[in-house]
C-alpha cells in the first residue's frame, strides 16, 4: 500500500456505524491490528469478490451471498452498511432473514470493509449504486428488497431511485442524510477531513460511540463495536483508510438525497430510534445551531411524510443502531414489513 501525503488541519466528527452480531466474540481483542483489506478479520459468512473495472483501475468488491437456511421463499434482501464499517455487522439480520427463507446479499461498498480502497476515485452514491447493480446482475438477482442503515440509507435511497424496476421494497434504518447539512455547516475540504481522521485513536472511537450511541453508558458486550476502527488505526494502512474516509465524508456532505424522497415509488419502511442525534459537522457550528441538527424524531416524521406509501416505526429509547441495541423490536418491524403484501 502506498505511503500517503499529509495535509493541514482540523479535527472532525466521526460517524461510526458498526453493529455486532452472532460473531462478536471473535473480535473482542483490544490489541489487534488490521490491514486495509481486513485480511485477518473473520466475517460471519464466506466472502466472495466481484471484479470491477472502474475509473481506469481494477477493483474488488467483497460480498456475502447467503442462501436460505429454511424453505426458500423466492425473495432476496440486499443489506447496505453504514459509514466506516462493513457488511459483517449485519450478521444477526442475515441469520434471521436466512432462517425465514430469504437469500441475503451483503456487499462491502468500494472503499469499505474487505473491498478495494482506491486512493484516486470519485465517490458518489450514483457510482456505488451502479456497482451494486452490476454485482446483482453478476449474481443473477433481478428482484430485491433493499435495507440500508445510516450512510447505507442514503445509498439505498439512491439505488431505489435509479433502479425502481428491480426494487420491491425499501427499508431505511436510522439513515443519515434526512437533513441537508450544507445549509448549516461550512464546507471543509477533503484535506481537512483527512487531517481530522488522522487524529483518531481507539479511545476516541470508544468515547464517541459511548456518548453518541449508548447515552453515556458502556457495557462489555459493546466492545466488539470498536474492533474494526481500532484495528485499522493500529494497522499499517491507516493513512490510506483515513484518506478514503475523507473522500466518502465529502460524498455524504455534498450529495443529499432527501429532496428526491417524493420520487421514491416503492413501499418504504422507516425504522427510527428516537434517541438518535447523529449529524455531520456539529463540531463545526455554534452550539445553538448544533442543537437544531440530528433531531431524529422530527426528521423521521418529515421523511415519512415526503416518501409516498411509507410507514414509520419509532423506537423509543433507542439510538442510532436499532439492530444492535434493540434487535427484537427492530426485527419485528423488518420481518412484518418484508412479509406484507
Amino acid at each position: 500500500m502506498n505511503t500517503f501525503y499529509r495535509f493541514p488541519v482540523i479535527a472532525t466528527l466521526a460517524i461510526l456505524l458498526w453493529v455486532a452480531g452472532p460473531v462478536q466474540d471473535l473480535h473482542a481483542s483490544s490489541t489487534q491490528s488490521y490491514d486495509a483489506r481486513l485480511s485477518e478479520y473473520e466475517y460471519p459468512y464466506p466472502v466472495s469478490y466481484f471484479q470491477i473495472e472502474a475509473q481506469q483501475q481494477e477493483l474488488e468488491m467483497a460480498y456475502m451471498d447467503v442462501k436460505p437456511e429454511s424453505e426458500p421463499n423466492g425473495e432476496t434482501v440486499l443489506l447496505l452498511h453504514g459509514k466506516n464499517f462493513s457488511g459483517a455487522y449485519w450478521a444477526r439480520t442475515i441469520d434471521s432473514l436466512a432462517t425465514k427463507g430469504y437469500r441475503v446479499v451483503v456487499p462491502d461498498q468500494i472503499g469499505f470493509g474487505k473491498s478495494g480502497k482506491p486512493a484516486h476515485f470519485q465517490f458518489s452514491f450514483h457510482t456505488l449504486a451502479t456497482y451494486t447493480r452490476r454485482l446483482l446482475n453478476h449474481l443473477g438477482v433481478n428482484r430485491i428488497s433493499v435495507v440500508g442503515h445510516s450512510m447505507g440509507g442514503m445509498l439505498a435511497s439512491r439505488f431505489t431511485l435509479m433502479f425502481p424496476e428491480i426494487t420491491r421494497r425499501l427499508v431505511l434504518v436510522n439513515p443519515i442524510g434526512l437533513e441537508d447539512w450544507k445549509r448549516k455547516v461550512p464546507y471543509q475540504t477533503i484535506d481537512k477531513w483527512y487531517t481530522g481522521e488522522l487524529t483518531k485513536t481507539p479511545a476516541k472511537v470508544k468515547a464517541y460511540m459511548r456518548e453518541s450511541y449508548f447515552d453515556g453508558e458502556w457495557k462489555a458486550e459493546y466492545d466488539p463495536l470498536i474492533e474494526i476502527q481500532a484495528g485499522w488505526i493500529r494497522g499499517p494502512d491507516y493513512e490510506r483508510i483515513a484518506w478514503v474516509s475523507a473522500l466518502t465524508y465529502d460524498m455524504i456532505f455534498t450529495q443529499p438525497v432527501l429532496y428526491e424522497f417524493p420520487d421514491i415509488e416503492v413501499p418504504t419502511l422507516l425504522i427510527i430510534g428516537q434517541r438518535d442525534r447523529t449529524a455531520l459537522g456539529t463540531d463545526l457550528v455554534p452550539t445553538e445551531v448544533a442543537e437544531t441538527m440530528g433531531n431524529y424524531p422530527e426528521l423521521g416524521r418529515k421523511a415519512s411524510e415526503a416518501i409516498p406509501n411509507s410507514k414509520l416505526v419509532e423506537l423509543d429509547g433507542i439510538g442510532h443502531i436499532p439492530h444492535y441495541e434493540q434487535f427484537p423490536r427492530y426485527w419485528e418491524a423488518l420481518r412484518s414489513f418484508l412479509a406484507s403484501d
